[in-house]
């Protein structure tokens, strides 16, 4: 009986494994990415030009250019802020931000879904397959065998270096 269920749980785990192996792999780069999240690893400046109606406020003006507008002063006209200026006569204004490219932000995108997107599902899925992957892994061998006694010490040396790495 017990054989069955080892068989049952190496087969699953293997072809779970296969299926979602690319999203493992979009995981784990957009992981490493977003480590350097503050910084502009990656990333190139995007400049954007908008043609708006004159004598708005910073209250105004950033529903209107999509971005909160940080540390505002006025200088003659011209409304400074941290990423970019607004011409309050004219209505011209110029925003820049750092961007990583199309196919980076979409996986970065991925990665941070929250409940008010519909890949929040995909990830609540995604999370409870790994979780599956580290209980299945205890059934890739018979306890009695070599491998799986070795494995338990991983397994626990794992566990200690998260565990060091959460409390240090």
């Amino acid at each position: 009986m017990r054989a069955n269920k080892n068989l049952t749980f190496r087969i699953l785990h293997r072809y779970l494994g296969f299926f979602l192996s690319g999203v493992m792999a979009v995981y784990a780069i957009s992981g490493v990415i977003m480590i350097f999240r503050n910084t502009e690893f990656l990333k190139s400046e995007v400049v954007e030009e908008f043609h708006l109606p004159p004598q708005l406020s910073a209250e105004q003006l950033a529903p209107e250019i999509g971005m909160r507008i940080k540390e505002p002063h006025l200088e003659n006209d011209l409304l400074v802020f941290r990423n970019g200026s607004y011409n309050t006569v004219t209505g011209e204004a110029t925003t820049s931000k750092m961007e990583l490219p199309y196919i980076l932000e979409k996986m970065e995108h991925l990665h941070k879904a929250t409940t008010k997107s519909p890949l929040y599902y995909f990830n609540i899925f995604f999370g409870l397959s790994l979780l599956f992957f580290v209980f299945s892994a205890f059934w890739m061998f018979a306890p009695k065998m070599p491998p799986f006694k070795k494995g338990i010490y991983f397994a626990l040396g794992g566990l200690l270096l998260t565990l060091i790495l959460l409390f240090v």
